[in-house]
């Protein structure tokens, strides 16, 4: 759901002067079957085996505990990720600014917790005001 409202925003988020980034954690495959799938448009690029996200701070394991219930309804992390690992990113928005200063960060260790779309484009639109 996440990814579809940031799709219903990238048009403003276009006006607004910045570009739009899907950064995946799961196979190039994996991830273009998914954007095409859920019709997105924006640019997709695949953070192989989470390096990025790791430097970042940001990758974390599946508990075991979870991995049963993921299984139960048929989800399968590590079958996605070109690893074959139970590691997943955090979900992150970030504006880095064309000096590659991160200018905001919005993210959650908790997982059901998603970044609202309508914050990064008033971050975007304060930052545009202040230039």
């Amino acid at each position: 759901m996440e990814l579809e409202a940031l799709e219903a925003a990238h048009q403003q988020i276009k006006e607004a002067g910045a570009s739009l980034i899907m950064i995946s954690s799961q196979s190039a495959e994996a991830s273009r079957q998914f954007a095409e799938k859920k019709g997105l448009t924006m640019e997709l690029l695949v953070d192989s085996a989470n390096q990025v996200a790791a430097k970042y701070g940001l990758v974390y394991t599946v508990p075991d505990d979870l991995k049963k219930v993921y299984q139960q309804f048929g989800i399968h992390v590590n079958k996605n990720n070109d690893d074959g690992s139970w590691d997943l990113p955090v979900s992150a928005r970030y504006i880095i600014d064309t000096h590659r200063t991160i200018r905001y960060a919005e993210l959650s260790a908790d997982y059901t917790v998603r970044p609202d779309p309508a914050h990064t484009l008033e971050a975007l639109k304060d930052m545009k005001a202040s230039s």
